[in-house]
């Protein structure tokens, strides 16, 4: 493992890395988005969840019984991260996917914003901001069809049961979804690099992916700027602004535009 290298000389080894790759998969976590003003949830201080415990907004029996204190939490999250917009290094990541260099991206996020900055092969592993969907008769709806409610500061409801529509994403007590789970084994089974950007590798089962790909042989890197619980088993830590980091990989393998 490469530490305490500069940023220029660990960008350039993470580019060789890459380059000696044949299926390079990005695992991302709230790290990647917070260039774009949104708040990660563990940075001490700072993080979402340093001044909110997760289980009295979100959880699962949180949503149940006090759905007005979940939306009272969740709204302005929703509100902030659908005014945000891809950084750079959601940009670089397009790019590298574009040149066939990332096979694919999985997301502990649901901001959407790899969507929006042009990824195609992307893993929503908690779920996603843009969709909602009703706790009685599970009609799934799109966020502009509910967002005057949400902007109105009120509960969504179902239009067709008038049941309370809960955001398609994985709260703490619930399962990822099977389809997203699969997808995502099926993609780190492929792996022979695995670059994590912005995650502390703390939640699971999230966080088992990239060690089952080191179990198989694969490559690791870690773009973080804090600590995680697996740099031991890393091959590279990148402890630098990620904004800054992965653009000058992108920039090192394919050149600027």
């Amino acid at each position: 493992m490469f530490a305490s290298l500069g940023l220029d000389e660990s960008c350039q080894l993470a580019g060789e890395l890459i380059q000696r790759a044949h299926h390079v998969v990005v695992f991302t976590g709230a790290g990647v988005s917070t260039s774009s003003g949104i708040p990660d949830f563990r940075s001490p201080g700072t993080g979402i969840w340093s001044h909110q415990d997760p289980m009295e907004v979100a959880s699962l029996s949180a949503f149940q019984k006090r759905p007005r204190q979940f939306y009272n939490w969740f709204s302005p999250l929703l509100v902030s991260s659908r005014n945000a917009r891809p950084n750079p290094a959601h940009k670089a990541l397009v790019k590298m996917e574009n040149n066939n260099i990332v096979k694919a991206i999985i997301t502990q996020n649901i901001d959407g914003l790899h969507q929006k900055a042009g990824s195609i092969n992307v893993v929503e592993l908690h779920g996603s901001m843009e969709q909602f969907i009703c706790i009685r008769c599970h009609k799934l709806l799109f966020l502009p069809e509910i967002i005057q409610s949400i902007q109105n500061e009120e509960i969504p409801c179902c239009p067709d049961c008038g049941s309370i529509l809960k955001p398609n994403i994985t709260l703490f007590e619930e399962l990822l979804p099977v389809q997203a789970w699969n997808r995502a084994v099926l993609e780190i089974q492929s792996a022979d690099l695995v670059w994590v950007i912005g995650s502390s590798l703390s939640v699971y089962p999230a966080a088992q992916l990239p060690k089952q790909a080191i179990l198989h042989g694969a490559k690791l890197i870690i773009n973080t700027r804090s600590s995680t619980p697996m740099d031991d088993l890393a091959d590279l830590l990148l402890p630098f602004e990620i904004a800054e980091t992965v653009p000058k990989i992108a920039t090192g393998l394919i050149g600027s535009d």
